[in-house]
């Protein structure tokens, strides 16, 4: 009897440990992070932010468990020209000698059809906290790279209000501003499993 109630207990077990959520690091040297925004209302002009970390918690069975956690480095904005950056990175506009940092705390992750998620969450930009949604493509299937090290990928985009998180800077000619207010951010990122602890 006590046989038969340990494999009535195995076999309840298995599937919980099959359907657990898995965790992965966002691997900096295969993510990045741009942004788009209107310049003198004809033209689009596009950056680079700086480096991405942060950890993605991913649960296929049960996305609602499913939890991301990421920060950008200001202080790496490109726009290919040395002057606009430094602009860029002055109070004027992100002021990044005191807030280096750009991150994101998701609140929700939902399916949004095949291959397809919704993340909402809390996006702090300038000491500025806001609700926002990530429309995001994957995760892709996991794969195993030639050093063993199994990967995902995302992409996700998302469209803010610069003014709502205090980025306020823009002069005014006849067409209208110089800097455009929406901001398109785009994060193409590739995940790292992270292996569980050793058994002692």
């Amino acid at each position: 009897m006590k046989r038969i109630a340990l494999a009535a207990l195995a076999i309840v077990a298995v599937p919980a440990l099959a359907l657990a959520a898995d965790t992965y690091q966002i691997d900096p040297a295969h993510t990045h992070a741009s942004f788009t925004v209107k310049h003198l209302v004809i033209s689009n002009v596009r950056g680079e932010m700086g480096k991405v970390t942060g950890t993605v918690v991913i649960d296929d069975a049960d996305l609602s468990r499913s939890h991301v956690e990421a920060t950008i480095d200001v202080t790496g904005i490109d726009t290919r020209e040395p002057k606009r950056d430094a602009h860029l990175k002055s109070p004027e506009f992100f002021d990044a000698a005191k807030y280096p940092s750009i991150t994101f705390t998701s609140t929700k992750v939902e399916r949004a059809g095949d291959g397809k998620l919704k993340v909402t969450g809390n996006l702090t930009i300038k000491g500025v906290t806001r609700s926002v949604v990530l429309d995001v493509d994957g995760p892709t299937k996991a794969i195993t790279d030639p050093w063993g090290n199994v990967k995902r990928g995302i992409s996700a985009t998302t469209v803010i209000n610069r003014r709502d998180y205090g980025v306020s800077w823009s002069a005014m000619i006849d067409a209208g501003p110089v800097v455009g207010d929406d901001v398109k951010i785009e994060i193409e990122a590739e995940l790292a499993k992270v292996a569980p602890p050793a058994k002692k």
